[in-house]
């Protein structure tokens, strides 16, 4: 499938998405509501065939993002899925990790440092934080107080 067909057989996706964008012929961006999250993963990965890289996660104050990375290795093609979480008090979406084993650590680690709940995950245990790390403090929060006692 060359980059042409690849956009084509994303269209389907647009009634899930809030924004989709392609600056480059090997660059396509596309956002979403966490409700739509899984889906969207599943298509790309499953559907499309696309190799998921990474996942990243960013505290925007008001709500949080997911960034997931996949590549198109057929054509060097890189898609990167903007998920917004709109609850940031309980932010939750559902685990990729059924569907991409190699989600598990990463959804992990940003449950540790974000404090976003990844719903049907199969072990979200502490990753990185020490076990004595208390409850409900999450340290890449921008409202974490560094300077209090832990």
């Amino acid at each position: 499938m060359n980059p042409q067909e690849l956009v084509e057989k994303l269209n389907i996706l647009k009634p899930r998405l809030t924004g989709f964008e392609q600056p480059l012929e090997n660059r396509i961006y596309l956002h979403c509501e966490s409700e739509n999250c899984f889906e969207i993963n599943k298509f790309l990965f499953q559907d499309i065939g696309s190799r998921f890289v990474i996942a990243t996660a960013i505290d925007c104050e008001q709500y949080f993002e997911i960034l997931y990375h996949y590549s198109y290795d057929q054509t060097g093609c890189v898609i990167n899925l903007k998920c917004f979480i709109r609850d940031h008090e309980r932010p939750q979406v559902e685990s990729i990790t059924p569907l991409v084993p190699g989600a598990e650590w990463i959804e992990r680690e940003m449950h540790d440092l974000e404090g976003i709940d990844f719903k049907n995950h199969p072990c979200l245990e502490r990753l990185i934080l020490a076990d004595d790390w208390p409850e409900g403090e999450y340290p890449m929060r921008k409202d974490w107080n560094n300077e209090k006692e832990i």
